[in-house]
């Protein structure tokens, strides 16, 4: 048994750590989207289903030839090590103009991990097969929860320690050394088999009392498990949007996911039905108030916010998978039981990922993955409530059970409907849910706003004389009115000159407002639904008095091309305002986008980051990273005033003009830095770590 605990977990730790680490990797290349994770999950799910079909044809067809078994599974090993490492090579990054990069993520990472993964996938029910056909009088099941258990160590130790301490250069490289320590283990596990003396043995332990499963216990091996992969990946979108897309984020909801298998398939005495039962009720319940509280006054702090999303989708998976447990077969079928487990995995996924962008425009398959789960729960309760007939009367049961579930249905659709009727517009798309709502209608103060998931992305008045203020995080006492109103070209004000700028992220076109006459700005924005927000919604583009022109595609990437081909554009000022959800992606916050920045922009020219964050202090990086470019950083922060139309902001301007400096620090612009020296917070496109 030591061997086979040793391959198995080998694999599994392999088959999961490799999942935040090719996802991170390419992360920045589809635009820090918290979707990159969904479609890199729907790819590692359909894998895993192809791995364990995989596993389970080989062993239906070669049953009683051990020696084919080994023989194919190690020629797929060796065949595996032509596609190390797994380091995606540059010439697959896209061009960053695609509408729907789903297809293009799933493509890149069958050519670099698709074989690897495909036999690891394969290892945990081929090998729990293989010791079972040399030792039939032992259970193979406990060797599942070996297997999960090397999965969440692969899980837990990326953000803490390998994300840390290695470059993602060297994460795809330790793992493609370690895939090959893998190779050996599962070469003498398939030497074992093959030299088995049990054969006669493993025969005979297909005894006429090991039934086959009926088509109602394989549906439920399918349903459960698509149930909760569904409530995984849902609640990870949830958090990303509302915080930021970072690799610590999937890999706690993906650990407790796992941890729900290792409890539900090392015994039965773990799951006692009701209480589980009390304590999802109990979950769910304070889940659905937090969505419902999606744009109360004051955030709920993060702590809480992320606890309840945990503890829903912890009790959520452990009911779904114990179900399966409870229904779980005779060894016999152990690959078929593991093959409609996956089949479900990959159903939920595909659901999440493919379907659901399709028929909503909002977030709406967390709803559909809990009733979904109160449905089957429903089902499978019938019959238990009529055992329970001679304690309890049977209509009592109904009546217990249907009270949670009615308040369910009720706060879901109260949730549903608000934010349905509520919106003006309503999109979706692979860079996430935004919404245009409408307030103070019929009066002076009618207004628009664009909402990211739960944040302000920009707000517009359309009285005549608000029309072109600047609101929200733009008002004249930010960071962005400290730029203007004293950036060389504009501080003359009787000899003002003409400028030139850029900003990374749309919004909803407020900083086209601050153009003058013969000037020209520039915008860089990912998501070309944004700019049909910003021009069918809102009027700042119409009312630029200067030349307005929306670039579409990622910035980084745009940027890049047009250096290689144009030449620098010498902007006078860029501006820094692209956020995914709460928080600018950390690929535009790097070494190498900063020195693209630079070479953008003028000698004396200003780089303008917006670091307002509800959860994270982002001002460290950027501090460091002004001074390894021999530049200054200054703070301008802006507490909004509850009765104006601004919000609080944090700003930094980057610059190296003596000039512009003095005048900031003249005017009383500059606030104070919290902490006297940035912390030593160094990011590159090889490495960052945003749990700093």
């Amino acid at each position: 048994m030591p061997l086979f605990i040793a391959a198995i977990f080998v694999s599994a730790f392999l088959l999961f750590q490799v999942q935040p680490i090719i996802a991170r990797y390419i992360l920045p290349w589809y635009g820090g989207s918290p979707a990159v994770w969904t479609a890199c999950m729907l790819f590692f799910q359909v894998g895993l289903l192809g791995g364990y079909a995989y596993a389970h044809f080989l062993v239906t067809f070669f049953r009683e030839k051990h020696h084919l078994q080994a023989a194919i599974h190690l020629g797929l090993i060796v065949l595996s090590l032509f596609f190390l490492p797994i380091t995606p090579d540059e010439g697959m990054k896209p061009d960053g103009t695609e509408a729907n990069p789903i297809p293009g993520i799933l493509a890149l990472l069958g050519l670099t991990v698709g074989m690897p993964y495909l036999v690891i996938a394969a290892s945990g029910p081929l090998l729990q097969h293989w010791f079972g056909e040399i030792h039939p009088g032992k259970s193979p099941y406990r060797l599942y929860a070996v297997s999960n258990l090397g999965s969440l160590l692969g899980l837990i130790s990326y953000p803490f320690v390998f994300e840390p301490l290695l470059s993602l250069g060297k994460q795809t490289g330790w793992w493609s050394v370690v895939y090959v320590l893998y190779g050996v283990l599962a070469g003498i596990c398939g030497w074992t088999l093959w030299k088995s003396k049990n054969k006669d043995q493993a025969k005979g332990a297909e005894p006429s009392e090991a039934p086959k499963p009926g088509l109602f216990r394989r549906l439920l091996w399918v349903l459960f498990p698509a149930c909760g992969s569904i409530l995984l990946l849902a609640i990870t979108n949830q958090m990303c949007q509302d915080v930021a897309v970072v690799p610590f984020l999937w890999v706690l909801p993906l650990g407790l996911y796992l941890v729900t298998f290792i409890i539900a398939f090392d015994h039965e005495r773990w799951y006692s039905r009701w209480f589980w039962m009390l304590a999802l009720i109990v979950s769910v319940g304070g889940l659905v108030y937090l969505l419902n509280q999606e744009f109360a006054e004051y955030d709920m702090h993060l702590i809480w916010q992320v606890g309840i999303f945990m503890a829903a989708l912890f009790t959520g998976c452990m009911v779904c998978h114990a179900e399966v447990v409870r229904n779980k077969p005779h060894p016999r079928y152990l690959t078929s039981f593991y093959l409609a487990v996956s089949l479900g995995g990959a159903l939920g996924g595909v659901f999440v990922s493919l379907i659901a962008p399709k028929i909503f425009s909002g977030y709406w398959e967390l709803h559909v993955g809990l009733i979904v789960l109160a449905l089957l729960l429903t089902f499978c309760l019938f019959h238990d409530l009529q055992k329970l007939r001679p304690v309890v009367p049977y209509w009592a049961g109904i009546l217990i059970w249907c009270i949670p579930m009615g308040f369910l249905g009720y706060f879901l659709r109260t949730h549903y409907e608000e934010k349905r009727t509520d919106a003006l517009v309503s999109k979706r798309s692979f860079y996430g849910v935004i919404h245009v709502y409408e307030g103070n209608f019929g009066t002076r103060d009618y207004y628009r706003a664009l909402y990211h998931g739960r944040i302000s992305h920009g707000r517009q008045y359309f009285d005549d004389s608000y029309r072109t203020l600047a609101t929200t995080y733009y008002g004249p006492e930010s960071g962005i009115a400290a730029y203007f109103d004293n950036c060389d070209p504009r501080f003359d004000k009787e000899n003002q000159k003409p400028m030139k700028y850029a900003v990374v992220g749309l919004g909803v076109g407020t900083l086209a407002t601050f153009a003058n006459e013969g000037d020209e700005v520039r915008f860089y924005e990912i998501n070309s639904q944004v700019e049909d927000i910003a021009r069918e919604q809102f009027t700042y583009l119409e009312d630029c008095q200067g030349k307005e022109t929306v670039v579409q595609g990622d910035a980084r990437i745009t940027l890049e091309r047009e250096l290689e081909n144009e030449g620098s554009h010498q902007f006078d000022a860029m501006f820094i305002d692209a956020f995914s959800g709460d928080s600018i992606p950390i690929h535009l916050l790097t070494e190498e986008a900063f020195d693209l920045y630079f070479k953008h922009l003028k000698e004396d020219g200003v780089l303008i980051v917006h670091i307002t964050n509800i959860h994270l202090d982002l001002s460290d990086p950027v501090r460091r990273l002004s001074k390894k470019f021999g530049r200054e950083a200054m703070l301008v922060e802006h507490i909004a005033d509850p009765d104006d139309h601004t919000y609080s902001s944090d700003w930094v301007l980057i610059s190296k003009n003596k000039k512009f400096i003095g005048r900031l620090e003249a005017q009383d612009w500059i606030t104070r830095w919290y902490k006297k020296e940035a912390r030593p917070i160094d990011w590159t496109d090889d490495y960052s770590n945003l749990l700093d």
